[in-house]
């Protein structure tokens, strides 16, 4: 039986991600946030204190989290975040789309999540501790309007 990405346990480590078109910049850690849920309304029944129901409103999604080692400031993906935070809203603000792709062995796509119109609104450092030997690692938190599982 011929082995494929659907009668096998995907590994969670090989994946990419990629901003719009550019792929030379986009190597990471770790990827996180990739949920999506309901929220819902309350509602009691009047003159009925046991039942309960749970009405639905909207999918909400969580902020995706990306994490590297920190890198130059001429790296692509440092300048757009730049402009977020440092430029104080004097150039014009530009979201991008993103991709998650989860990889099989042969770097082929098995799961791709689309994120739409994503924006940093969280960049900071993990703690630099004297202690440890450790590699400087960065998070980037961006919010999005849309995600979409195609694959």
């Amino acid at each position: 039986m011929a082995k494929n990405a659907d009668n096998w346990p995907l590994p969670a480590f090989h994946f990419s991600v990629v901003f719009g078109k550019d792929s030379d910049d986009a190597g990471f850690q770790e990827v996180s946030g990739i949920s999506t849920r309901i929220e819902t309304e309350t509602l009691s029944e009047g003159g009925n204190n046991t039942v309960v129901y749970h009405l639905p409103k909207a999918a909400k999604h969580d902020n995706l989290i990306l994490k590297r080692g920190v890198t130059t400031l001429d790296s692509t993906l440092t300048k757009w975040c730049k402009t977020f935070f440092d430029d104080g809203f004097a150039k014009k603000l530009e979201p991008k789309d993103l991709t998650v792709r989860l990889l099989d062995e042969k770097r082929t796509p098995v799961r791709i999540w689309l994120f739409r119109n994503a924006y940093p609104v969280g960049w900071k450092m993990d703690a630099l501790n004297s202690t440890k030997n450790e590699v400087a690692i960065e998070e980037i938190e961006l919010c999005y309007s849309e995600q979409k599982r195609v694959k």
